[in-house]
């Protein structure tokens, strides 16, 4: 439960993802915002205005997930890292999870990485596809992760295997 441990429970994480139908057609956001704040940056940054306007500028965003193609420009706009984008056509056996990412040193393309749930706990391995990392973004990167289809949603960080015996 957000409020008592900081991780969204199943219910809260319902609220704020698309329809199943929707994951399945390709790229996607998913932004998991879940508390109304003061903050907008995601809909200015969105091309196709897939973010609906805000008629507050602290409501949640709502999102309309047939415009969303999964450019994954509002990642890096996301002050609270709080979007992500999921694309379960990536390859038959693995989606590609696309993640703001901060930390120093970046990932390397082509780099194995342990791949962290909402909770920091390890929940498998996955690759690094690509590293965006653009002064546009403001030092936020967007790393793409190839990981196993059956923990694409719940995957959410990552952590580097670097000078770890972790090598698998």
């Amino acid at each position: 439960m957000l409020k008592k441990d900081g991780v969204p429970s199943p219910e809260e994480l319902e609220g704020v993802k698309p329809s199943q139908e929707r994951l399945e057609e390709g790229p996607v956001v998913i932004v998991e915002c879940m508390q109304e704040i003061p903050c907008d940056p995601c809909y200015y940054a969105c091309p196709k205005e897939a973010f609906r306007p805000f008629g507050d500028i602290n409501e949640k965003p709502e999102i309309d997930y047939e415009k969303c193609n999964g450019c994954s420009i509002c990642i890096a706009n996301c002050p609270g890292l709080a979007i992500f984008v999921l694309d379960y056509n990536y390859s038959e056996k693995e989606g590609l999870l696309k993640i703001p990412y901060e930390l120093k040193p970046l990932p390397e393309k082509e780099e194995k990485v342990i791949v962290l749930n909402r909770a920091g706990e390890e929940i498998g391995k996955g690759r690094v596809v690509q590293v965006l990392n653009t002064k546009k973004q403001d030092r936020t990167a967007i790393i793409s992760i190839a990981v196993p289809k059956e923990i694409l949603m719940d995957a959410r960080h990552i952590r580097l295997i670097r000078g770890s015996t972790d090598e698998g």
